[in-house]
């Protein structure tokens, strides 16, 4: 995993606004309606080599392949994993449905600002990966877009404790059982991502976010939950080095009031405990930009990064880019400039076809991270070179005295 050693770097947290065509493509399956399935083959590596050229004209550091193979970032699992079958019971529900901000916004929630349609799915069986093929397929396109461009890339995958919630369990005898095997079979996608030389990105808002869908929760309950779940995703990645791991969490594209997200400092030292070697979070948002400060005690080893958002997804607005730069140098201050990257506060279409925000705005915002970070990196970097000199002549006058 690259450090900031000369300037700081970029990235963001994944997906990334589709093209229209691949969109429909999409929508069409997820309705069970036919599609040409050899035009939308052909139609894929295009969309990615597009994609991650755009990235890298951007000036994007650390790019992906805008995960535009699936129809969003926990859903996709719904053709890689065997054990499961459509839950005609929740077919539907929406993400937010009883949680705490839909009680103490019920007005708001009920006009559909935010949730998602894709079919939730209930297990009825043992679970097993059977995605081989479609990750190789998305393996190959991502390999193919980057070609001989010098930019590290990173594919994302969705923890087990996700696909938990999104998927009901009607056949293990405890949730515990359910978790890990959930887990063990993920690991052939993480294994398999680290192989073919990528960054593995664990997509994991839950861990932040279930606080939020459960009302009844105290902060203990969540802890404790939060922990069973951090162990159970250590499982799924024995073997596979930290350094190749980076966890990407947040409070998912919710653009309401959020006044009931989980703060980090209830969550941090169970964060720290996740084999990755750098952490992505939300810091970008009214919400959470004041929690920059509680990393200044996490005791981060010298060995782990941080990718803090330095652009939200809940906000139209784009961020100005000495706010960007601003917001990286307090953190370069905490923990050092070689171990800040610049990123997103979440992907801006975790699930396809997501308007939330206009593509046209996701890549302004994102030519704004670019310039953010060249401003901090200016300011970074010449600080140090300035404390040198100041030093030198701290020594020459050390020595005019001696002499007198």
């Amino acid at each position: 995993m690259q450090h900031s050693t000369r300037r700081i770097l970029t990235t963001h947290a994944g997906s990334l606004p589709r093209p229209p065509d691949l969109l429909d493509m999409i929508a069409a399956k997820e309705q069970g309606r036919p599609i040409d399935e050899g035009k939308r083959a052909a139609r894929l590596p295009l969309a990615v080599k597009d994609i991650v050229q755009k990235q890298i004209e951007f000036g994007i550091d650390i790019v992906d392949d805008g995960e535009y193979s699936k129809p969003s970032f926990v859903t996709y699992t719904n053709d890689r994993l065997s054990g499961f079958e459509i839950d005609t019971e929740h077919r539907h529900r929406s993400p937010w449905e009883g949680s705490r901000e839909a009680l103490s916004f019920p007005d708001f929630y009920a006009q559909g600002h935010v949730g998602a349609r894709q079919d939730r799915m209930v297990c009825t069986g043992p679970i097993a990966y059977k995605g081989h093929a479609l990750l190789q397929r998305d393996i190959a396109n991502l390999k193919a877009a980057i070609g001989a461009a010098r930019v590290e890339a990173f594919m994302p995958a969705i923890s087990p404790s996700n696909i938990e919630e999104w998927q009901r369990n009607a056949y293990y005898k405890t949730n515990e059982e359910y978790i890990f095997a959930l887990g063990e079979a993920m690991r052939e996608e993480y294994q398999a991502i680290v192989d073919a030389g990528f960054l593995l990105q664990i997509d994991d808002p839950r861990l932040v976010s279930y606080y939020l869908v459960k009302p009844d929760a105290s902060i203990a309950e969540c802890r404790k939950w939060a922990n069973e779940r951090v162990e159970a995703l250590n499982h799924a990645l024995r073997g596979i080095l930290p350094e190749r791991v980076r966890h990407h969490t947040c409070y998912g594209i919710n653009m309401g009031p959020r006044v009931h997200d989980m703060e980090v400092k209830h969550l941090l030292d169970i964060i720290l405990k996740i084999n990755a070697g750098a952490y992505s979070f939300e810091a970008a948002n009214p919400r959470h930009e004041h929690e920059w400060k509680i990393w200044g005690n996490a005791k981060l080893p010298k060995d782990k990064v941080l990718i803090p958002g330095v652009i939200s997804h809940s906000t139209v607005l784009v961020e100005h880019p000495e706010l960007i730069a601003e917001r990286i140098v307090k953190f370069a201050s905490l923990v050092g400039r070689e171990r800040v990257i610049a990123g997103s506060d979440c992907g801006f279409a975790t699930f396809a076809g997501s308007k939330e925000v206009h593509p046209s705005i996701v890549w302004a915002k994102l030519q704004a991270m670019t310039e953010g970070a060249r401003l901090a990196s200016k300011e970074l970097w010449r600080k140090k070179g300035k404390a040198k000199p100041a030093k030198k002549a701290g020594k020459k006058k050390a020595a005019s005295r001696a002499k007198k």
